[in-house]
């Protein structure tokens, strides 16, 4: 199933190999540019919504208002999760990381859907439903339940953005922050293939069930080098502290040929078009909290980066200082994307399921041949 771009067949990380035929999402590194479908990401974030984005990811196309409402109806009335999990997560040491947490209990759901291991489309997308709708349920619960306080349910009223929210502050967010984590919904859904992406495709062309799948793509996600990115973002930010101190922090990070996290791409080799809107949301937060000072220091980063390595933001950078002043916590960064990204995983997983076929790759063998056993006295 696969061919490659470029002359290598063992080019470093897969760079430029095509493992697997997609109509779901595309990226353009030259241009900066990502689709949905065909949709521009610019065109959905600017007009859509969440719920809508996933159903066109499944789906191949917008959804009609009868039908939009009819699939939110299917998320809502699943957002709640089974006492049973919430006791388990009660079990789990207080320090134990959201994703690991995430993790542990996405798998753990599988035990109470008695038709979640069926790989056909009618099977696979009730799956797909009910583990988007319980994603921010399992995350949000968590916070709480590490912090000794009572879960909140989740209202069946509210979207999904908002839900989430709600369940993790106890109150309903304003509508410009709702609307914000909506649009952060749409921009971290998809983004090709990806590593934790790839990874729930390979999974899944064992015919493994989706909650397998799933649990698989969030072990990728959670790596510092994919979803842990923001996290990291965040936490040197917080380590430079202000923007008098960046110039110096970079020049230290790159005299030691140290990675700044947030900036570049494997891909994109212009602006990450989904960091244009975050850009704008992490200066939104700063005037609405009246504290600039985050989005100040990430804007001078972003230029000093520019000016000395020629590198662009990639979405993690001001995803991180949005987070941040809406009041979120540095672990729960990357169990939002895999909110999010559950949607562009259970699509490629659909995909995959439609028109099988087991992945199963090369490896370019570069050890040694023809060597002869020795006894272990002789060694």
């Amino acid at each position: 199933m696969s061919t490659t771009k470029d002359s290598s067949a063992a080019a470093a990380g897969l760079r430029g190999v095509v493992a697997a035929q997609s109509k779901i999402g595309d990226v353009d590194g030259v241009n900066g540019v990502l689709i949905y479908q065909g949709y521009n990401i610019h065109d959905l974030a600017e007009n859509s919504t969440f719920e809508e984005v996933v159903f066109l990811l499944w789906n191949a196309r917008l959804p009609k208002k009868a039908e939009l409402e009819d699939f939110k109806a299917n998320f809502s009335k699943n957002y709640e999760v089974r006492s049973e999990i919430i006791e388990m997560m009660k079990t789990f040491p207080k320090d134990a990381v959201p994703m690991d947490v995430l993790r542990t209990t996405v798998s753990a759901l599988d035990f109470y859907d008695a038709d979640g291991h069926g790989t056909d489309r009618e099977n696979a997308m009730h799956a797909a439903i009910r583990l988007t709708a319980k994603m921010p349920t399992l995350v949000a619960a968590w916070e709480r339940i590490r912090n000794g306080k009572d879960v909140v349910k989740p209202d069946s009223s509210l979207n999904i953005a908002e839900n989430f929210m709600y369940m993790l502050r106890g109150e309903k967010p304003e509508a410009d922050e709702a609307r914000m984590m909506d649009i952060c919904l749409i921009l971290h859904a998809d983004h090709e293939l990806n590593a934790s992406t790839f990874t729930t495709r390979v999974v899944a062309g064992t015919l493994a069930d989706i909650y397998g799948a799933v649990t698989a793509g969030i072990a990728a996600l959670a790596g510092p080098l994919h979803g842990g990115a923001n996290t990291k973002v965040m936490e040197s930010l917080l380590e430079i502290d202000s923007v008098e101190n960046v110039e110096p922090w970079l020049d230290k990070k790159l005299e030691n040929k140290e990675k700044v996290m947030g900036i570049g791409h494997a891909v994109y080799k212009t602006e990450d078009p989904r960091a244009t809107w975050l850009r704008k949301f992490s200066k939104q937060m700063g005037e609405k909290t009246g504290n600039m000072k985050w989005y100040e220091m990430s804007e001078k980063l972003e230029k000093l980066m520019f000016d000395k390595k020629g590198m662009y933001p990639n979405v993690d950078f001001y995803s991180a200082s949005t987070y941040y002043m809406m009041g979120i916590p540095l672990d729960l960064y990357t169990p939002i994307f895999a909110i999010s990204r559950i949607a562009g995983w259970t699509g490629h997983i659909l995909e995959q399921y439609s028109d099988n076929k087991l992945i199963r790759p090369r490896a370019e063998y570069v050890g040694e041949r023809d060597l002869k056993y020795t006894p272990i006295e002789t060694r």
